[in-house]
């Protein structure tokens, strides 16, 4: 670790990387009989074939406060999905509107949770909503994949525990004590993204190697490591970076908070948050949430084994999707081609295209919302996997941008995949808002050629925005960046771990690829709070020229830069272009550059 333990915290070891090899898994957990435990969902149906509404599926759990044996049924979930990694499981567990009791809901991989109010206050837990990290050994940097929002805790002892890694969004919380973002023990962890929260007390982010947080409220937080980015945040610690290095904007140019399953008396309803500027502080603490609502018979809820033509034709039909927890195997992409439709998952379901097709394609339209699902690469490599906008996509969105949050995207781990771009974002004005997109450095399927992913994020359009944008390993620009008046709040990243040579990362006459490309012909841009990492294990004597890569041009503007130097597998020559001293030897101190130019 680059910085002593902090007051209070158990002394580590140092360590060589930021994740581990996995160790042997535990015995798999023997299948469990679970509650179906559904409520009324309106029944409404659309014209044509598809009906909208229904059941919400097996997997979709939900509470109120006379449900018989909550804690056990949350428990067996949890002892599913505890190691379940890159298991198929998938879960939504829902909290009626009221007061919960004595409860400690244990969050596993491929789990949300969720009040079912339209604001957190609607439903209380006197007990807390726990992520740690004893199934692997109080290390926290693979706990990916899970959820929590819409509730409001009253921790147990005073401080809630959620010690997560990328890919482990907090929404809409409003926390009644304290938050304590590491595993017990203090081990490792590296994450994580708060948004639309309050916490009463002060954040404890121990050994957090970097997180952001937006447009929410704290009491206090209480270190930093690395990198820790707020923006829009009331009680953020003031702007101080490298030392300590906090990045502190006072607004958020634009957000448009996630789409969000709620109940309207007997009846399920999605609520769609109002886009803000220069926002500050969350959307409910001032009463009602604004915004809009879609009742659920304008949704088709969908189930894993449906196909992509049955998605196709009830998008054809105008009825948005729901995509209720499970793997969904596609022959071609899902097509979103009408304005203002919503595609939101419930307990991250996966969206697999088997044949080297794109998972999904959005139309240069307004006002598209995707939200809270997963997107895998298939064995057959896709060109893309997800793309906002067609190629040449030039209508302005400025008033109702398309909005991608809490999707994720993997190229291997759970099996051989491949992808050559993974996300290209080609309307304007679109909103990245917290993704991962990871070309997978351990799991199943995994090496240099295995799961080859030369690019992560390619922008082309115009006036993008991205708030939390963590893109990790790609053989080649994890971001490239040729869109117009870009900007980026906060970036996280790692070089590709399993680079065989120096030859096979060489960029012409140039040392590696940059995790941040911002292309040559590109005349304004902004980027606050970025960060690069390399660890390249197979071969430590890379050497990698920089991590951000950018034109001198007066209207290209980037504040806080770091790149690291896991142990001294590799190290950086520069930060940015020739900018900035070189990492060097194993101590894993970051190397800094407060503004560029």
């Amino acid at each position: 670790m680059p910085t002593p333990p902090t007051a209070g915290s158990a002394p580590r070891a140092p360590r060589p990387s930021r994740r581990s090899v996995l160790a042997a898994m535990a015995a798999a957990v023997p299948a469990v009989s679970l509650p179906v435990l559904s409520g009324r969902a309106s029944a409404a149906s659309a014209a044509g074939a598809l009906p909208g509404g229904g059941d919400l599926g097996p997997n979709v759990l939900v509470f109120d406060p006379a449900t018989p044996n909550i804690q056990g049924t949350l428990d067996e979930i949890f002892k599913r999905q505890e190691s379940a990694q890159f298991g198929e499981g998938r879960f939504a567990l829902l909290f009626k509107p009221g007061t919960y009791r004595g409860l400690n809901a244990q969050i596993g991989f491929y789990t949300s949770i969720a009040g079912l109010g339209l604001s957190p206050g609607d439903t209380t837990f006197h007990g807390d909503v726990t992520v740690d990290a004893g199934w692997f050994n109080g290390n926290a940097t693979q706990n990916f994949w899970r959820s929590a929002e819409n509730l409001t805790l009253h921790p147990v002892n005073g401080t809630n525990r959620w010690a997560v890694a990328q890919a482990a969004p907090f929404r809409r919380m409003h926390i009644k004590g304290g938050l304590n973002l590491a595993p017990d023990g203090y081990g490792w962890a590296s994450g994580g993204y708060i948004a639309d929260s309050r916490i009463d007390g002060s954040v404890a982010p121990y050994s957090q190697q970097q997180w952001y947080t937006r447009d929410s409220s704290v009491g206090g937080w209480n270190n930093a490591v690395w990198n820790m980015v707020f923006s829009g945040v009331e009680g953020a610690p003031a702007q101080s970076f490298p030392d300590p290095p906090y990045t502190t904007l006072d607004t958020t140019p634009v957000s448009r908070e996630k789409p969000f399953l709620y109940l309207d008396g007997a009846d399920y309803k999605v609520f769609l948050p109002e886009k803000r500027t220069n926002a500050r502080g969350t959307t409910w603490g001032s009463g009602t949430p604004r915004g809009e609502s879609l009742p659920l018979g304008q949704f088709y809820v969908a189930k894993p084994g449906v196909d992509a033509a049955t998605l196709n034709a009830a998008l054809s039909q105008g009825l948005n999707l729901l995509l209720t927890p499970g793997i969904y195997h596609l022959d071609r992409p899902v097509e979103v081609r009408r304005p203002n439709t919503v595609v939101l998952g419930l307990g991250y379901p996966t969206l697999v295209p088997d044949n080297g097709a794109t998972a999904m394609k959005v139309a240069d339209v307004d006002g598209v919302r995707l939200a809270g699902f997963l997107i895998d690469a298939g064995p057959v490599n896709s060109a893309t996997l997800l793309e906002v906008g067609p190629e040449g996509a030039s209508a302005d969105h400025a008033a109702n941008p398309t909005t991608v949050q809490d999707v994720f995207i993997r190229i291997g781990g759970a099996g051989p995949g491949k992808a050559t771009t993974s996300m290209v974002i080609n309307s304007n004005h679109t909103l990245i808002d917290h993704t991962w997109v990871w070309r997978a450095d351990h799991g199943d399927g995994v090496g240099w050629e295995t799961n080859r992913a030369d690019y992560g994020v390619r922008v082309n359009g115009d006036d993008v925005l991205a708030t939390g944008l963590f893109v990790e390993h790609f053989n080649k620009y994890d971001v490239e960046w040729r869109g117009e008046r870009g900007r980026t709040v906060f970036f996280q990243n790692e070089k590709a771990y399993d680079a065989p040579n120096q030859a096979a990362i060489q960029n012409g006459d140039i040392k590696g690829y940059a995790a941040y490309k911002i292309a040559d012909g590109v005349t304004a841009h902004e980027g606050w709070g970025l960060g690069s990492y390399c660890y390249y294990n197979v071969d430590p004597t890379i050497r990698q020229d920089h991590g951000f890569q950018a034109p001198a041009k007066p209207g290209v503007k980037l504040h806080h830069l770091l790149v690291v130097s896991l142990g001294g597998k590799g190290q950086y020559e520069h930060v940015i272009n020739s900018i900035g001293a070189p990492t060097s030897g194993t101590s894993t101190v970051p190397s800094t550059v407060v503004s560029y130019p």
